[in-house]
């Protein structure tokens, strides 16, 4: 047999069919009445949901529209929320400031914490003490907004007099941590404040993530003659990378939306201060909390304005984090 028909007698190589093509088959294939009952569900779940959303921005835009054409002052720079003036004035600048700068604090600290007792669980601990860990864990994110409040009203308010002293001494000169010796209500009050309450999502996340690792990936690792950090960071790091990002997304949300917690905390006031250890700032949950039961229809109206932000900057945060993940997805040890 020549060499061209033994080319043409060859099988043709195996086609992969796509995923897509595949959904849409088991989607026309869904005749059996069960599998259209449930299909029709779980569609209709996501439409509802959809359909929620969407309310929600309609009812906060239409709010806001109508607070916002009364303002004397600039919506997004006016140092002032006064809204029993006729007309009112108010504006945002302080409170997306405070909002995001503690949320930031908050990240800062809780993040390289949680990420360090995930890994700590799932590969150094003994099975019995990382078990009784990730049990203390758990009892964490079930305590209660306001219940971290008063313990950071009563407790770590009175016990950071040293702290914010020992930054003013030798980190005063940068101006972020001058301290005028007053009451420490401050933002870096509220971001410690909120990095324990961030600390518990994170981890949980973060150590479910670092315990999808493949073995095999680790024991190739350990075969090569990699140390335990090494494995860590060539082998669990890299497979968890958008594992990580998504669980801090998570504790962000709930950071930039924190509000019994914050107020009972911080010392608001309609001013920035460049010092995160002197009393002063605000954040749009706080604001909305302690103004709303005693505001007037169009006072109402200005702090769901304040609302609208806040969701808005929620969307861009997750809608960040999606981008984030999707550029990192080919360099995840999922892939591999």
């Amino acid at each position: 047999m020549d060499i061209s028909t033994q080319k043409n007698t060859e099988a043709p190589p195996p086609t992969h069919r796509s995923n897509t093509a595949e959904q849409k088959r088991a989607t026309r294939g869904a005749t059996r009445p069960g599998d259209r009952i449930f299909l029709g569900l779980t569609r209709g779940s996501g439409i509802f949901l959809l359909v929620i959303m969407a309310a929600i921005a309609v009812f906060l835009a239409y709010r806001a529209s109508l607070a916002i054409s009364k303002d004397h002052g600039n919506f997004l720079t006016t140092f002032e929320w006064n809204t029993n003036l006729n007309p009112p004035v108010f504006g945002i600048a302080v409170l997306a400031f405070g909002t995001i700068v503690s949320s930031i604090v908050a990240m800062v600290i809780a993040v390289p914490i949680a990420v360090a007792i995930a890994l700590f669980i799932t590969h150094y601990a003994p099975r019995k003490l990382g078990g009784t860990i990730a049990y203390v864990i758990d009892l964490l994110a079930a305590v209660p907004s306001i219940v971290y409040g008063l313990w950071g009203g009563l407790v770590l308010v009175p016990h950071l007099n040293g702290l914010f002293g020992w930054l003013n001494d030798y980190l005063g000169w940068t101006g972020v941590f001058s301290w005028d010796e007053g009451a420490p209500r401050s933002m870096l009050t509220v971001g410690i404040l909120l990095a324990i309450m961030i600390l518990p999502v994170i981890t949980n996340v973060s150590r479910e993530v670092f315990r999808q690792v493949p073995q095999m990936h680790e024991e190739a690792a350990l075969a090569l003659g990699a140390t335990r950090w090494e494995v860590i960071r060539m082998s669990v790091l890299p497979f968890g990378r958008s594992g990580v990002i998504s669980a801090s997304m998570l504790g962000l949300g709930r950071a930039l939306g924190e509000t019994m917690a914050v107020a009972t905390v911080l010392s608001p006031s309609f001013d920035i201060q460049a010092s995160l250890l002197n009393p002063g700032g605000g954040t749009f949950a706080q604001n909305i909390a302690s103004k709303f039961s005693e505001a007037t229809e169009d006072g109402r109206d200005a702090l769901i304005a304040s609302g609208l932000v806040l969701f808005v900057i929620t969307l861009l945060v997750n809608g960040a984090a999606r981008v984030i993940i999707a550029r990192r997805k080919e360099y995840s040890g999922a892939n591999a």
